[in-house]
């Protein structure tokens, strides 16, 4: 009697995954086919085609998200003796960027409703040496940026939109809709195109901004602090080596970085940009038909309704980066991680963002921060899961997702 052969294994779905094509693929075989390879027209493509996306006068594409935000600090002046508030709930570079240029990192908690910062605890934790603001747009749910603004502007404090969660993101404030990049709210935005993200170049970065003073700063820094510009050049007096200043001469006039990205990566993303709305939307239709599943489910809380105004702002048109949902594992008399491994034996993994971090090691060892700093931000992360969500996702492989949460909050368990 032939045995029963045994059942294929269930394969993982991510919590998220890039998507490339064979226009991707040949878009990156063009330019390494090319003369260029960094440094070329393709960066400067990419920066108008994320420019005239997001509606902002100038985007200068960078190595990372990191460095984009680290650039965001240098350019704003910020520096040693000030201040920088941000989120708890975000990835650690949203807070690294302020120590990397000798400011202080703190944090305001944020609002249960939305995750991302309170606008009212913000000014409640005010400070006179805070300098910037750095406005996290959680899971690509926008901040408050107007009222945010508003506490930030009125104590002289630079606005820093972290949007690498939220390309493509759209709200509506004062009357009118605004995509995030390109209103008026944020003085300088980031955005990040690691494989995660909405779109990828692989690795990459870009600062958006409508300052002109900013953009060349940041451009500036970007490159060693390094001009070939001749309207650029300093007078001869502090460039005393020569007097004749031909197509070989450059000046090196501050002490910059090398956050340079590639032709090879910008072709990726600018065949990716090219998708953005139908990735959007695709996403926003994954959080419909989880959220509509996952309504009134026992022990579970879904993301902010896009659809609806919190405190006044919104609605709003995320581009949805990350699925979070909330689960009251201690209710469900379970814990966080048995639920990650069940959920993955039947082929779903799940990842949780963030662990709040002002408990990260670093930050109760060099700034003393401790638990009860952010009540807000601590409890949303002993409860949050986050789910697979990218636009590859079909509509099968979502059912999967929906049955195994249902059947873990409901006792209903199905075979996979």
């Amino acid at each position: 009697m032939t045995p029963p052969r045994p059942h294929a294994p269930t394969p993982i779905l991510p919590y998220a995954r890039q998507q490339v094509n064979e226009e991707d693929i040949a878009a990156v075989v063009a330019v390494l086919r090319s003369d260029w390879l960094t440094c070329g027209p393709a960066v400067e493509t990419f920066e108008a085609a994320l420019a005239e996306t997001c509606g902002a006068q100038h985007a200068i594409a960078v190595s990372n998200g990191t460095a984009a935000l680290h650039l965001a600090m240098l350019a704003a002046g910020v520096g040693p003796g000030d201040r920088v508030l941000t989120s708890p709930n975000t990835f650690a570079a949203s807070a690294n960027c302020a120590a990397y240029v000798g400011a202080m990192p703190d944090f305001a908690d944020i609002d249960p409703a939305t995750r991302n910062l309170s606008p009212g605890l913000l000014a409640e934790q005010w400070r006179k040496d805070v300098r910037a603001v750095v406005a996290v747009d959680f899971a690509g749910y926008p901040c408050d940026l107007p009222r945010i603004a508003e506490v930030a502007r009125a104590n002289g404090a630079v606005v820093i939109e972290d949007a690498a969660h939220a390309l493509g993101t759209q709200f509506f404030a004062q009357g009118n809709w605004h995509t995030v990049g390109g209103h008026p709210w944020a003085d300088l935005t980031t955005l990040s195109f690691h494989p995660v993200k909405t779109i990828t170049t692989g690795e990459g970065g870009a600062i958006l901004t409508n300052n002109d003073a900013l953009a060349a700063r940041c451009r500036l820094l970007r490159s060693h602090g390094i001009t070939k510009d001749p309207s650029q050049f300093l007078t001869s007096e502090l460039c005393p080596l020569t007097s004749e200043k031909g197509p070989w001469y450059y000046e090196m006039q501050e002490l910059g970085y090398n956050y340079r990205i590639t032709d090879i990566q910008c072709a990726l993303g600018i065949s990716q940009l090219k998708r953005l709305p139908a990735w959007v939307a695709r996403r926003q239709e994954i959080v419909d038909r989880y959220n509509s599943a996952f309504t009134g489910l026992p022990y579970v809380r879904t993301p902010p309704r896009a659809d609806r105004a919190v405190d006044g702002f919104g609605p709003t048109k995320p581009s949805w980066h990350l699925y979070a949902l909330e689960i009251d594992f201690a209710a469900m008399g379970t814990t966080r991680t048995a639920i990650m491994q069940t959920l993955r034996a039947q082929g779903v993994a799940s990842q949780v963002h963030y662990i709040p971090v002002h408990l990260q090691p670093y930050y109760r060892r060099r700034y003393s921060y401790a638990p009860g700093k952010c009540p807000a931000a601590e409890a949303y992360y002993a409860r949050t899961l986050s789910l697979p969500l990218f636009a590859s996702l079909s509509d099968q492989e979502v059912d999967r997702v929906i049955d195994a949460i249902v059947g873990l909050t409901t006792g209903n368990q199905k075979r996979c």
